[in-house]
């Protein structure tokens, strides 16, 4: 939040003492929301400024800075986001136990410290946005259940909840996805927090750092690694979709340009990759909601298995095989395709499949 009067006393001194000298003005925030209101209509240096997004490293960005492999740099990205400070503090070769029992071990160490100090100035502990964030980061992914969760001892106010969500996404901290076919599906919004490192630390070190204070990471470590495997299968979706929309449109696909996910209300079932050509967006009805990709063409239909020791197996293709009817627009002769940490059994047949490798290459 700016402070009343800053933009104004700024125009004030630049047109009056700066702007005919050698001086180069820059603008740094955090949040995109407001520094992107300082370019809006009507305001001072409307009209007057470039703008310039910084974002943090990228996977193969923590890939060459970490040493790591291309799996475990995917689980490294995961856990710091790829924000410089965390990434520098990954000493080279180490993997992701050995770096976490460090981080746990020191209470100001950049891994715990930075999720508190980026929440704090924007999102005190006790509004009603930090109740919604805590509630997405728990794994609450859809309206009713965040406002459950949110609202402590009573559901929070539809009235109260969306806006609350509607500036959370605005100031992209959130992000809503919605299923992906050739049919308009609006009720079936999911949210997720969009920064890989704030998820992780809203997931587990929020509720560590009472236990490292005092001493006891060994005990936050064990929360971590109870929950680990789960908490990654779902979190390395958006990740490998986002490598995926790099690596296409290719030979095989010429035309797909966006990769998402489908699913139901009941989430049964829930397909995590579907390959389509560029959708439509349908406005929704109402302002401010998120406009509703639907697609002309369903290109391929996939499933992603990011476990350490299990290949992408025959039980998992048949699945696909079966649940590909399920999304509109897509039918028998559809494409299947696969993402596996562990790589594919050979004899199933699959269009494609992708690994950690693929992810990697998709940045380089």
């Amino acid at each position: 939040m700016l402070p009343t009067g800053f933009e104004g006393a700024l125009q004030t001194v630049w047109d009056r003492h700066l702007s005919a000298k050698p001086v180069l003005l820059i603008l740094v925030g955090s949040d995109m929301s407001v520094m992107e209101a300082l370019q809006s209509y009507g305001r001072p240096f409307f009209g007057r400024a470039a703008k310039m997004t910084v974002r943090p490293l990228h996977l193969g960005d923590v890939q060459a800075m970490t040493g790591l492999d291309a799996a475990d740099a995917v689980d490294a990205l995961l856990i710091t986001g790829g924000f410089p400070e965390i990434v520098q503090s990954w000493r080279p070769g180490v993997g992701r136990a050995d770096f976490l029992r460090e981080a746990v071990a020191n209470p100001l160490s950049p891994l715990l410290v930075a999720g508190e100090l980026s929440l704090l100035g924007e999102f005190p502990e006790a509004s009603h946005s930090r109740a919604v964030l805590e509630a997405v980061g728990s794994g609450e992914r859809t309206f009713s259940t965040i406002a459950a969760q949110a609202g402590g001892t009573g559901a929070l106010p539809s009235g109260t909840l969306s806006p609350l969500l509607n500036t959370l996404q605005a100031k992209r901290v959130l992000a809503a996805d919605l299923p992906l076919s050739a049919k308009a599906d609006t009720k079936n919004k999911r949210y997720r927090i969009a920064d890989p490192y704030l998820r992780f630390w809203l997931a587990f070190l929020q509720r560590g750092i009472p236990l490292i204070e005092r001493g006891r990471g060994d005990l936050a470590l064990e929360r971590i690694e109870r929950s680990w495997t789960t908490w990654r299968g779902r979190a390395v979706e958006p990740l490998i979709r986002e490598s995926l929309l790099r690596l296409l449109p290719d030979e095989r696909w010429p035309e797909t340009e966006a990769v998402g996910g489908w699913w139901n209300r009941q989430n049964n079932p829930e397909i995590d990759l579907v390959g389509t050509d560029l959708p439509q967006a349908l406005n929704s009805v109402r302002a401010g909601e998120t406009p509703t990709p639907v697609a002309g063409a369903v290109h391929f239909v996939g499933s992603i298995k990011w476990l350490e020791s299990q290949p992408f197996g025959r039980r998992e293709y048949d699945a696909l095989a079966r649940d590909v009817l399920a999304v509109p627009g897509a039918g028998p002769d559809t494409p299947l395709v696969a993402v596996s940490r562990s790589g594919v059994v050979g004899s199933l047949p699959l269009a494609a499949h992708w690994g950690p490798e693929d992810l990697v290459r998709a940045w380089q």
